[in-house]
């Protein structure tokens, strides 16, 4: 029957920087389909992105894996098998909440499958199986890209302590079980065959069909209202109105994508003109308040020339108004003098005057 996809959407994908391990590192340069697979052969769900030919996720859903939502439209799990951390982001939140539910699905489909198989091993197995699983180990872990590793049990070493204390007892059981788990590996085996053979015939049909993809998609970034009118053309056929709603919400997503960015650039190219412009005007300004307080200086010298030269004016005049009041407080003093003897002769000549 192989793997079916059972559940798809569309997200950019990142991993987390091998290095730092805090920095995010894009995968994919745009959205891509990522998708959600069932191996009903062995009871596996696996979660798988193609970039082109490129497969950018290959991760097996386990029991102890969790999904965490870091933001509205952001989340994330770690793969310990691939030694990652994958990352999705997704074009809305309700994008982002149908992926976190289907993976609780999932994981919860695995836990049971993966505790089914172990009650059916419990039940089949025999303290000398320990043997069985080791040989096979080898070609099983070469096909890690069905990440088959949880699926594998191994008994307990006091079974096998048990069945090397009585090997008369057992050969008989241990010939049957040996046989019987040879088959039930070779049968895992040839399905694990079966499905590479048909991730690799569709990856090799994917690649071939990478630069039509490539082309088609850059008609229709360039024009998008001549995709909008073939869109609505191609819904008028009949039989293929699914297929064509299909591509018709892809391309709205990625036009949609593109527009946002491109306005994103258009804002940020906004922001840096007039943080120039502003740029500019202060530089303007400084220039001219520079010159202003240039010119404020020169005047403030000169201003302080002229002050210091009426301040020494100022004194000089101050020095000879004081002389000229000495002078005239002398003056005064030979007047009143000259006065006094006056009144004197006049006194005298008037005693004369009447004396005679």
């Amino acid at each position: 029957m192989g793997e079916q996809p059972i559940f798809s959407t569309r997200a950019h994908v990142f991993q987390i920087d091998p290095n730092t391990k805090k920095n995010w590192v894009p995968t994919s340069k745009h959205a891509v389909t990522v998708s959600y697979f069932f191996d009903s052969t062995r009871n596996v769900y696996r979660i798988i992105s193609l970039d082109g030919s490129k497969a950018i996720i290959n991760s097996t859903i386990t029991p102890n894996m969790t999904f965490t939502k870091t933001s509205q439209k952001f989340g994330q799990w770690a793969d310990s098998r691939a030694n990652t951390v994958y990352g999705l982001g997704f074009s809305s939140e309700s994008h982002l909440v149908k992926f976190a539910d289907k993976f609780a699905e999932f994981k919860e489909a695995a836990r049971l499958a993966k505790e089914k198989s172990q009650e059916k091993m419990e039940l089949t197995s025999t303290p000398s199986q320990e043997s069985a699983p080791g040989d096979l180990q080898s070609p099983l872990t070469s096909e890690s890209i069905n990440g088959t590793d949880d699926e594998r049990v191994t008994p307990d070493t006091p079974q096998h302590t048990e069945a090397r204390a009585e090997p008369s007892q057992n050969a008989l059981p241990f010939s049957h079980s040996s046989s019987s788990i040879n088959k039930h590996w070779e049968v895992e085996l040839a399905a694990l065959k079966g499905n590479n053979a048909k991730l690799t015939a569709a990856l090799l049909e994917s690649t071939a069909n990478v630069k039509q993809w490539k082309q088609q998609l850059a008609a229709y970034q360039e024009e998008a209202e001549r995709l909008h009118k073939r869109v609505t053309e191609l819904e008028c056929v009949s039989g293929q109105t699914t297929v064509i709603k299909s591509q018709k919400t892809e391309l709205n997503q990625t036009i949609e994508e593109l527009e946002l960015a491109l306005k994103a650039k258009e804002e940020e190219l906004e922001r840096l003109k007039a943080e120039v412009e502003s740029a500019n005007e202060f530089q303007s300004q400084k220039d001219s308040l520079t010159q202003k307080l240039q010119d404020t200086e020169s005047r403030n010298q000169v201003l302080e020339a002229q002050l210091s030269d009426l301040e020494q004016r100022l004194e000089s005049s101050q020095q000879e108004r004081e002389a000229f009041r000495k002078s005239l407080r002398s003056l005064l003093e030979l007047l009143d003098s000259k006065i006094f003897e006056l009144t004197e002769l006049r006194d005298t000549l008037a005693k004369l005057l009447e004396g005679s």
